[in-house]
Parts: structure tokens; sequence; C-alpha cells
């Protein structure tokens, strides 16, 4: 009796949150429409919802969250570095075919469900794959890098920089609502973008090459050790999961996760299109990112059923982008503009480091006859040409950055030690004397050996514990295989 009340308490729940999600949807679109929410009569049905008044013409609805399970779709993952702007490519795919998309975490905590658009940050540490093997086909959303951190960070903050699913979809409904306090975005960068600069190329290698496996600060194939290391961020620190330690000189075989490997995705990690919102969002070029999503969905028949007519697909991005129907967008955000961020000479010449590895490596002949990969480049190329520009206004002083602004650690020192030269000089008046005694100023004891000790003793623990998992999760799988074999 026990057991069957916790069961109707879980469903009940369960149908509690799925209501205020989509409660929460309803409340964030900027268009109401007194039939917005249309019954759905069945699976033949053909799509009822934006809809086509001819000559091109469009009126914008919003799609159907109530999914049938009995609609066999072709659906899409679509993945990209966090940012918001997966939020513009799937509100496309929601008015062009009728269907609303859902994200990884609400498949891994509401459950799984029949919805054909899938948003996903996976494998980046703020993803999960939840959405077991539901998708057929993957969509790669690339954006600006350095637009990017800021708009990261900015999305954290919308949900209370919350560390859990239960507390981020509390706070929901807060997305782009407000822009934060400078002071807010400051000091989380200080602590996370030259990381993040790192895990941002390393997204794009993850999907570009279908899951192969790769230490993210130095992009070398890696092992599935390591790999489940890397996996769980919160639970290593960049020292204990560096691949030296990890892997040293150990011959490396290409290895692939295992999602991957599956056929969780039926038709494969690597992307069939890489879009760009920032491109989508342009007066000029947006329309023709629209088409390109829109031919995404046209791949299958079972999804190209569903979408709209293409004589309507312009004027289905001027609802969204120009009248801006539909959800609220990081475009929609008020107050000061991405561009009033100031990054030091150290973050920028981070982001040009990893972007000119991955043009470099896109370009080359092993990737150049493919399509994603030449878009890849395209879009790198172009976001390089911008951070450039900043960087050489930083460095001739056009772009002055004040000890306020975002700086790195290697600025922080370098102006604290100017500081500490300036004090001295101005009571010794030697500029030599200064510079040698401010860098021997604040000097503390090295406790460095002691902490490198206790640390490698804790390491080599979870070291143990990771690789005891990996062997019986792949003991599961071998024996799962000979099942099958022998059915």
């Amino acid at each position: 009796m026990l057991l069957l009340r916790n069961k109707k308490l879980k469903l009940f729940f369960a149908g509690i949150a799925a209501y205020i999600l989509y409660d929460a949807l309803q409340e964030s679109t900027t268009h109401k429409s007194s039939n917005s929410i249309r019954a759905f009569s069945s699976p033949s049905t053909e799509r009822s919802l934006s809809l086509n008044l001819g000559g091109g013409n469009c009126e914008w609805q919003p799609p159907l969250y109530d999914i049938p399970e009995e609609i066999d779709f072709y659906k899409t993952a679509i993945v990209g570095f966090p940012s918001g702007d997966k939020r513009m490519i799937f509100i496309q795919m929601e008015a062009l075919a009728g269907w609303a998309a859902k994200d990884e975490w609400d498949f891994e905590f509401l459950g799984m469900s029949n919805h054909p658009f899938i948003k996903a940050n996976y494998p980046h540490h703020e993803g999960i794959w939840g959405w077991e093997d539901a998708a057929d086909q993957v969509v790669m959303m690339i954006r600006n890098i350095r637009r990017s951190m800021v708009e990261y960070h900015d999305i954290l903050w919308d949900i209370g920089y919350a560390k859990t699913w239960d507390e981020a979809f509390q706070k929901y409904s807060n997305l782009y609502i407000e822009r934060p306090p400078m002071e807010d975005f400051l000091a989380w960068r200080d602590l996370r973008v030259l990381d993040e600069v790192h895990w941002y190329g390393w997204f794009i290698d993850y999907w570009m090459e279908g899951g192969l496996m790769r230490d993210i600060y130095t992009h070398k194939m890696t092992t599935p050790i390591h790999w489940n290391m890397l996996m769980i961020p919160a639970g290593f620190s960049r020292e204990e999961v560096d691949y030296d330690v990890i892997v040293g000189n150990k011959t490396v075989t290409p290895s692939y996760d295992y999602h991957c490997t599956n056929g969780d995705i039926s038709g494969g990690c690597e992307p069939v299109a890489v879009i760009s919102a920032e491109k989508l969002s342009d007066y000029t070029e947006g329309p023709a990112e629209t088409r390109k999503i829109a031919q995404v969905l046209m791949n299958n028949e079972k999804m190209a059923k569903w979408v709209i007519e293409e004589e309507t697909w312009e004027c289905i991005w001027e609802e969204l982008i120009v009248r801006k129907k539909g959800l609220r967008t990081i475009f929609d955000r008020p107050g000061f503009g991405e561009v009033d961020y100031n990054f030091s000479a150290e973050m920028l010449e981070g982001m040009l480091h990893e972007l000119d590895r991955l043009i470099a490596k896109y370009s080359s002949d092993e990737w150049n006859t493919k399509e994603t990969a030449n878009r890849v480049v395209e879009l790198l190329t172009w976001h390089r040409g911008l951070i450039q520009t900043e960087l050489d206004e930083v460095n001739s002083g056009t772009r002055v950055l004040t000890d306020n602004d975002f700086l790195g650690p290697k600025e922080r020192e370098k102006r604290r030690i100017a500081k500490i030269e300036a004090e001295i000089f101005e009571k010794t008046g030697e500029n030599q004397v200064a510079s040698s005694d401010a860098r021997h100023l604040e000097q503390k004891k090295d406790y460095s050996e002691f902490f490198k000790a206790a640390d490698k003793a804790l390491m080599k623990r979870r070291l143990e514990k990771i690789k005891k998992e990996t062997l019986e999760r792949e003991d599961r799988r071998k024996r799962h295989l000979l099942k099958n074999q022998k059915l």
C-alpha cells in the first residue's frame, strides 16, 4: 500500500511540475492569442498552429506543448555551449512545425515524452544526457565565444546560480527579464572565464567528431577513465584531472562517448547543420538562417510533413525576430549591452588562441570537404575578427580597462605589483629598489608540497572508484550485447 501511495504521489507531483512548466512557457510569451492553444485531433492531422495566410503572409501561433505519444517524429537535438542562443533556434522550429521543444534536464527530471525538439548543453558541465535515445539528428549552435561568456553568466544569474534542477525550475520565469549588476558578472567571470574558453572549443570538437573523447585543456585524445573524471568537474580540481597526471605518456586509442556508439542518436552525433543565432537575429541574413533551420526539419518525412509551407518561412522569421512574438530571448534582455563588458588582454588572447586552433583544424584537408566544418570556420573566422579588433583597442588604450573591469589573474598581479612599486618609489625615489621590493612583499610560506601529497592520496582513491565504475558499466554493456545476440 505504501509503495502504491508513493507511486501515486510521484505521478501527482510530476503532473504538477509538467503543468507549471507549461504555464511558465505560456507566461513568458510576448504575444497572446485567444486561439493559441488548440486541441490535437489525431496523429494524422496536418499541422495547425502558425498560419499560412497565403501570398507569403503568416500568423505566428504558440506550439502545442502536450505532445501525443503516438506520433512518430524524426527528432532534433539542438546543442550548443551555454549562452541562450539555442532558444533562438528551437522557437524557430516550434513556429515552423507547431510542436514544442523540451530541455535536456526536463527529460531527466520530469520524465521522457514525445517532444520532437531537444535543447541540450551536453557534454558541458551545465548539461546532462537526459533524453535517453530519443534524438535522431543533431543541429549545433555556435555563438561568438566572447558573447557566450557574457550570456552564459547572465542566464545563471537569472536562475540564482542554481545548483540543482529544482532550484533552476523555481526561477525559470526570471529568464531574460533584466541585466545582472556588473559587479556580479565580474566576480563570476573572474573565477570561470579562462577555463570556460577551453570548454567552448572542447564542446565544438565533441560534436563535430561524433563524441570522440578529448581532454578539455590540451584537446588531446584521452581515455575513458580520464573522460569520466572530466565529466564530473565538481568532484575534481583542474590539477587533479591534468592530462599529464592521469594519462601521461600512455598510448591512447580513439574512444567515443557510449551515447554515440550505442546509437542514442539514430543518425549519429555529428551535426547535420551548424546554425548562428547571431545571424538569425540579423535583419539582412536572418531569413536565410531560418531557411537553414527549416531545411533541417525537412530531412525526414516524419518531420517534414509537419513543417509549414516554404512560402511562409521568411514571414515566420519576421514574426519571431522583427515583431518579437513568442518566448523571451537573449535579445529581449534590457539594460546595457554585451559590448559594455570589458575583458582583459589576457582573456581576449585566450579566446583568440582557442579560435585559431579550431579554425586551423576545421579548415584542414581532413575537414574542408564537409559543409558543417566550412560553416564552423566561417563563423569562427568572423568572431575572431571582432575579438582581434577589441584586443587591438585594449592594447592601444582606445578601450581603457580599469581595476574594476574584468581582468585575468596575470593582469591583476601585474597591476598589483605596479601599484606597490609606485608606493615604494613615492617613499624612496629609487626605481630599482621599488621594483625589487615590490616582488618580495607579502610573500607567504609555501605549503604546496603538503597539499599536493594530500591531494595525491585523495585522487588515488577517486581514481580507483571511477575505474571500478567504468569496468562495471562496460561489463553490463557487454552482457547486454551478448544477451541480444543470443536472442
